[in-house]
């Protein structure tokens, strides 16, 4: 699969964006566990456009990363423009527009899948980036605003229309939010259009290999992007990876996952403070599949994302190797 002149190779499984989540650290792990493609928490144009420090911040991008893509969302044209200029001069792979946010600080004004209710606008957004950069751009999306309205199978070849590179699908309408189970069918039904020549990405509850390699054979899309079953697991790009490439896979051992998990909590310390890495990192902490189904384990888990310091939640690591994993 190539977007632009990038070269992922046959059937590559991407980092999905993640606000909070995909930050520097998170998204080179996931990169050295095998995705083939990392993308930045969203950026906010018109934040970025009025020189906020913050969203500034989100623009950094480590080599070691690429491919990488920087996201923007916004509801005003002239600053999505301008923003992409901007993120453009950052120098990343390229450049993704988020149409699919549902939360409602973003779709309820208008950005994110709130453009699903103004496709017009959408595209006219589209149209201006691609026209204002040099680099790739491609949308992410979703099926439609709601139940009545699941629009992406018109909607994608228009969208292509517009210059795009590439085509990212999240199989849920904006009224789900995150709810219920993501619908692959009308996102194979796009793929099989025959007016779509760019590449289809499809995103949504994959959080196995068995599932990527499913969304591949049965639904014929171009790429997979894993969102929320990386979280806690960056490991499950290893597994994915090999089991596309050989047809079965072997699970990291427990001592590099704890590895890893370290590794993140380190490197969120050392990026913003003790405090604030570690609230940070707590979402990888609850939602990581290393300590489902540990018997007897409720105290542990609530000690350990109420832990403050780092030394705390090493001695809880510790403690969990000893008792669970010896």
């Amino acid at each position: 699969m190539k977007i632009g002149n990038i070269d992922l190779g046959e059937r590559p499984v991407m980092l999905a964006p993640m606000e909070d989540v995909t930050d520097p650290s998170f998204r080179l792990i996931c990169r050295e566990q095998g995705a083939k493609m990392v993308y930045t928490e969203f950026v906010s144009s018109e934040a970025l456009v009025r020189n906020i420090a913050s969203t500034a911040r989100k623009l950094h991008i480590d080599d070691r990363e690429r491919p990488v893509a920087i996201q923007i969302y916004g509801r005003d044209p002239e600053a999505m423009v301008d923003a992409a200029k901007m993120v453009e001069d950052a120098g990343p792979d390229l450049i993704d527009i988020n149409f699919g946010c549902p939360v409602k600080k973003v779709a309820g004004k208008g950005a994110g899948a709130g453009m699903l209710r103004d496709i017009p606008k959408m595209l006219s957004i589209t149209e201006a980036v691609v026209k204002a950069v040099a680099l790739p751009v491609t949308v992410k999306t979703r099926l439609g605003w709601d139940a009545e309205n699941k629009i992406i199978t018109d909607l994608g070849p228009r969208l292509q229309d517009c210059g795009i590179a590439a085509l990212s699908v999240h199989g849920r309408t904006r009224s789900q939010m995150y709810t219920g189970e993501a619908d692959w069918t009308l996102i194979g039904e796009l793929k099989a259009d025959p007016r779509m020549e760019i590449p289809v990405i499809g995103n949504g509850d994959i959080t196995t290999p068995e599932g990527a390699a499913k969304a591949f054979d049965e639904y014929g899309v171009d790429g997979v992007m894993i969102g929320r079953g990386a979280i806690g697991a960056t490991w499950i790009f290893h597994d994915v990876s090999q089991y596309l490439r050989e047809g079965e896979w072997s699970p990291l051992p427990d001592a590099e996952k704890f590895a890893l998990l370290r590794r993140q909590i380190k490197e969120s310390i050392d990026r913003i403070d003790e405090y604030r890495g570690i609230l940070h990192i707590r979402r990888h902490l609850a939602a990581t599949p290393l300590f489902k189904g540990l018997p007897d384990f409720r105290q542990t888990r609530i000690r350990m994302l109420r832990a403050e310091t780092a030394d705390e939640l090493e001695q809880i690591f510790r403690e969990i190797e000893e008792k669970y994993f010896g």
